[in-house]
């Protein structure tokens, strides 16, 4: 008598078929947390680079003479920032003398489930006030327009 024949599934070659496909969803997990952190860590970035951009715009209106401002620095700090960011963040001036300086927060926005803060992104700008008048050698009543005549 012979033994029963097996199907050719269970035959040969054909028996690790699918072992792929079970690696692949054992390895998913993992996948999925290395994507979530690259995207995490290039909103970090964005965060960084939004606020530094509205701390410079921000200290860059302060530095201006009150008459030729056409918005007041804060507001000037949230519109060079994306909508989305600008909503969220805070914008402080201050200083005194030759220079006034920025600083901008804003908070880094998350993509992973269950953490909502990942902290703040702060940057400082700094700009120089422009010089009176009478420093440059011209007298009060000459408009300023450019380098001083030689």
């Amino acid at each position: 008598m012979t033994a029963p024949r097996l199907p050719a599934r269970l035959r040969g070659h054909g028996r690790d078929r699918g072992q792929a496909s079970i690696e692949f969803l054992g390895f998913l997990p993992i996948l999925l947390v290395v994507g979530l952190a690259v995207v995490q860590l290039g909103l970090a970035a964005y965060a960084v680079q939004q606020a530094g951009t509205g701390a410079r715009a921000a200290a860059r209106t302060a530095s201006m003479d009150e008459a030729d401002r056409e918005t007041g620095p804060e507001a000037a700090g949230r519109s060079a920032m994306s909508d989305w960011v600008a909503e969220r963040a805070s914008i402080s001036v201050g200083g005194g003398g030759a220079e006034v300086s920025a600083t901008a927060r804003v908070p880094i926005p998350s993509v992973v489930p269950g953490v909502d803060d990942f902290g703040t992104a702060t940057r400082t700008a700094t700009m120089p006030r422009p010089q009176e008048p009478g420093a440059l050698g011209l007298r009060a009543a000459d408009p300023y327009e450019g380098a001083p005549p030689r």
